[in-house]
């Protein structure tokens, strides 16, 4: 059946900021007490929102999570009105404040693991949100993250929506940022490669020692479960360790797929060799396209977040495109090396430069800001909301981040109460131009 890959877009939310929450993301801890540019930071964005729309594709789009999360505060035992909590929780615990105002939801390629019909037993698109429990600042997104899916994907005949998995480190599942779809057309039946950083049942198996492995091979086998894949043509592979310490905290900042393609590093998996043989007799002309350390040191491949870009089929063209973070063309190890591999005449055939400065210094690339959902057109015309962007939707959009969002923001501006106000306004706005219903607690008080 006749299928779409659709990119959706996280928002980067009202209180963008950087206070380094992440171990193990060395982008994140390195540019922590940094100003931000919350207005910057969305518009650059939706640019590359835009940049996929000119060339062809559908583009979707997911709203930020409300910010502050009081919710949590109120489970941590804080009491009394917003603005009292918020104040409370800066004297008692500053950094557990920045925790409940980190603009993390933007990066949605964690926000959930997506199957789509093609793949399924049951025929029917399969969502599981991440439950994200290596990190206390995104471990809050999930129950949010149900609601905006279930409000998009509606249809109970189309689509099925599994809890978030048990949070527990056992089961640590940081969602399609270590999950890659291959095959042929996206509607024909495919190849789903779960890539997980550790057996949490095996201790004595590899596992790097700097930094954490978040995402569990338990949780990978737990999610192919839950949304009926067929057994032959799931994979699961594991992360190289020493490319987790390196800094490689998920697999997406090291590898990308799409259709016949897997684009990835050397170093990327623990058994290479045994992956790639396996995908060669799944996927019909499955072709591999391998960096080798010698042409680029994993440290410039950490920096400029190369394979944290898209890889993407680009309507009438036979060629694969790459949507890269500007920071590849200036890393120069990575900028020659991707002009050889556009002018090698392999599958990758251009590549188009993003300027994501705001989002990659948290350490987040072009990857990292989109959820990818296969679609067929009748599961595309049953979507719930105004999610799909035109460009009446897009200048809207535009319109609104520039009405609502700061300029620059500070750490210390994290408290300030009337951030929480502004926020609450313009999510809340967001809301009714996406037609999307009430997703948000504080539209429930």
């Amino acid at each position: 059946m006749s299928a779409k890959e659709i990119n959706f877009d996280g928002l980067v939310g009202p209180t963008h900021n950087y206070t380094g929450l992440s171990w193990g993301n060395i982008a994140s801890t390195s540019h922590a007490g940094l100003r931000s540019s919350p207005r910057k930071a969305a518009l650059q964005g939706l640019e590359k929102m835009r940049t996929l729309m000119r060339l062809g594709l559908t583009q979707g789009i997911l709203p930020p999570h409300e910010r502050p999360h009081l919710a949590t505060l109120t489970r941590l035992g804080f009491s009394g009105t917003p603005q009292g909590m918020i104040k409370a929780a800066w004297k008692a615990a500053p950094p557990l404040l920045n925790t409940i105002m980190s603009a993390s939801p933007m990066w949605t390629a964690n926000a959930a693991t997506v199957s789509p019909s093609a793949d399924t037993s049951d025929g029917k698109v399969h969502f599981t949100p991440a439950n994200l429990v290596a990190m206390a600042h995104r471990a809050t997104e999930a129950p949010t993250t149900s609601r905006v899916l279930k409000a998009i994907f509606a249809d109970p005949t189309r689509f099925v929506h599994h809890d978030p998995l048990p949070g527990h480190s056992q089961f640590g599942d940081e969602g399609a940022a270590n999950h890659t779809r291959l095959g042929g057309d996206y509607g024909d039946p495919g190849v789903e490669l779960f890539v997980y950083g550790r057996e949490a049942l095996d201790p004595s198996k590899p596992a790097p020692t700097q930094y954490p492995a978040r995402q569990t091979l338990e949780a990978s086998q737990a999610i192919a479960r839950l949304h009926g894949l067929r057994a032959s043509s799931t994979i699961f592979a594991q992360q190289h360790p020493d490319a987790i310490d390196a800094g490689v905290f998920h697999n997406d900042v090291i590898a990308v797929g799409n259709r016949n393609v897997l684009f990835f590093y050397e170093a990327a998996f623990l058994d290479s060799g045994a992956l790639l043989e396996e995908l060669s007799n799944l996927v019909e002309a499955f072709t591999p396209v391998k960096l080798a350390a010698q042409d680029v040191p994993i440290e410039d491949v950490v920096k400029s977040y190369l394979f944290n870009s898209q890889l993407i089929s680009v309507p009438g063209e036979e060629k694969m495109c790459l949507i890269a973070p500007g920071e590849a063309k200036s890393t120069p190890s990575v900028a020659a090396y991707l002009d050889d591999l556009v002018a090698s005449g392999g599958p990758i055939g251009d590549v188009h430069y993003m300027d994501l400065r705001e989002s990659m210094q948290n350490g987040g690339g072009p990857a990292c800001l989109r959820l990818r959902v296969v679609l067929t057109e009748q599961e595309e015309s049953a979507l719930g909301a105004r999610v799909l962007l035109d460009d009446l939707l897009t200048d809207e959009i535009e319109a609104w981040i520039k009405t609502h969002y700061r300029e620059t923001l500070e750490p210390d501006d994290l408290h300030d109460p009337a951030l929480m106000t502004e926020s609450y306004a313009a999510l809340d706005e967001l809301t009714q131009i996406l037609q999307i219903g009430t997703i948000y607690d504080f539209q429930k008080a």
